[in-house]
């Protein structure tokens, strides 16, 4: 499936589950909507879901991404981890948001729509913490709601257990009719017909590879919510492909969207440099994942031929990371590729490419790599990422370098892998190549002997 292109299309594959009915929504008048990341990511996933809303009408003031912190779930959510946040912890931040939107915004409800253990979060503060009269809508794509495995006895106390308190408590049915999610909130999940890696029978994407998980591909469903299913998305795909915009988009206006996204000639660009761990001298700290500023890193953006990724002369934007972490604002071209180079004391020197903005953003994060000792060879160290979705190589069209046969990504597994690593030869520096259902990206190689890593970043 294209996923840039196929958008027009994506409601003749929705599957509605039998379960449910959907529910007769009125046309909004627009609500604030507050978006939650999953485990270990970061607001900038949302950056593509939020363009097509603003390409819908939906104003962007209106439109609240959430970064948490400290984004990793804890190990057992019982005991303090650091750089890890427990659910209450997680809960907290979300409610802390939707206060301060409610009265940024003077309305009297928002719309919350999660990833992963974003969903977790949502349905934590609304059925646990009075949050069903603030939020008239939620929406959760790949939701864990009946956990990644549900085997009794097998760490209970994490907060992705089936079997566990946490999960058991919320899965509690909350009325006669045995319903999971609490009301008058209106409740939509999404999920993946088979191909969601944490919604799995076999734990091979958990580590338990033959081993039942007691968990099906309907896990990400709640009785008694909208139930949706799409055939062949992945775990990110349920919240930021262009058929979860369309169905969330539906259930919140009772319309389809016009739009994909509608470019804008003048564009403004920003964001956040955060770091990998608490303290990047620490041989272990990228155990931790932290959304906090890495302050002191210097940023330098360079304009790029989008045929060879060189540089098209000096840096056009410069900054050094301040105690806010914002790297812009940078007023960028929106046909124009760009080089983010970022350096930070304990971090490689990172050279960021990505295809050109469409639109302005402000949630254009960015984050150093960590090379190894073992990585510093007289060879250039490449990663491709899609932070948007996965890798599936019987469902997506893609090469990198030229190659359909990608290493890391193995035909007949699905779609489990969001970044892939690939050394090459050092020297001469050239240009490398990788395309991803119609989207390609050129960038340079960089010598990994000299501290130095390429990253291809997709963005659809």
């Amino acid at each position: 499936m294209n996923h840039l292109n196929g958008w027009l299309l994506a409601f003749a594959g929705l599957l509605m589950s039998a379960c449910t009915t959907p529910m007769s929504t009125p046309h909004l008048s627009y609500k604030p909507v507050i978006f939650v990341h999953g485990n270990g990511d970061s607001a900038a996933l949302w950056q593509s879901t939020l363009w097509r809303f603003e390409s819908n009408a939906w104003p962007s003031q209106l439109l609240h991404a959430l970064d948490v912190p400290y984004p990793l779930a804890r190990d057992a959510d019982d005991k303090p981890q650091a750089g890890r946040t427990s659910t209450t912890e997680h809960m907290q931040v979300l409610q802390d948001k939707v206060d301060e939107v409610l009265k940024q915004t003077g309305a009297q409800q928002v719309i919350l729509i999660g990833n992963s253990r974003g969903g977790n979060a949502i349905r934590n503060y609304l059925c646990n913490a009075g949050g069903t009269k603030n939020v008239s809508h939620a929406i959760i794509g790949g939701g864990t709601n009946h956990g990644v495995q549900a085997v009794p006895g097998l760490n209970d106390a994490n907060e992705f257990s089936g079997a566990g308190p946490f999960l058991k408590q919320l899965n509690a049915p909350k009325n006669e009719r045995g319903d999971e999610v609490c009301g008058p909130t209106q409740w939509m999940t999404i999920r993946s017909d088979n191909n969601d890696k944490y919604a799995q029978p076999d734990g091979v994407w958990i580590g338990m590879k033959g081993r039942a998980t007691m968990v099906g591909f309907d896990g990400p469903e709640l009785k008694g919510a909208f139930n949706v299913v799409i055939p062949q998305i992945d775990h990110r795909e349920t919240s930021f492909s262009p058929e979860a915009f369309v169905a969330s988009y539906q259930f919140l206006t009772g319309q389809t969207p016009l739009h994909n996204i509608t470019p804008q000639t003048q564009i403004e660009l920003n964001g956040k440099v955060f770091g990998l761990g608490l303290n990047p001298r620490q041989a272990d700290s990228g155990n931790f994942v932290s959304n906090l500023p890495l302050q002191g890193a210097q940023l330098a953006v360079y304009e790029t031929d989008p045929q060879t990724g060189q540089r098209q002369g000096a840096a056009v934007h410069r900054k050094t990371i301040a105690v806010d972490g914002q790297w812009g604002p940078f007023k960028a071209n929106s046909r124009a590729a760009y080089e983010f180079e970022l350096t930070a004391e304990g971090y490689a020197t990172t050279h960021i490419y990505r295809s050109p903005f469409p639109r302005s953003s402000n949630l254009v994060h960015l984050r150093p790599e960590r090379l190894a000792a073992s990585e510093r060879t007289p060879q250039a160290l490449v990663i491709w990422t899609r932070p948007r979705g996965y890798f599936d190589a019987n469902r997506d069209r893609m090469k990198l370098d030229g190659q359909s046969d990608i290493p890391g990504i193995v035909p007949g597994m699905g779609a489990g892998i969001s970044s892939v690593r690939m050394r090459t030869s050092e020297s001469p520096q050239r240009s490398i190549a990788a395309e991803f259902n119609g989207e390609h990206l050129k960038g340079l190689t960089w010598p990994a002997s000299q501290g130095h890593v390429t990253v291809l970043e997709l963005t659809y």
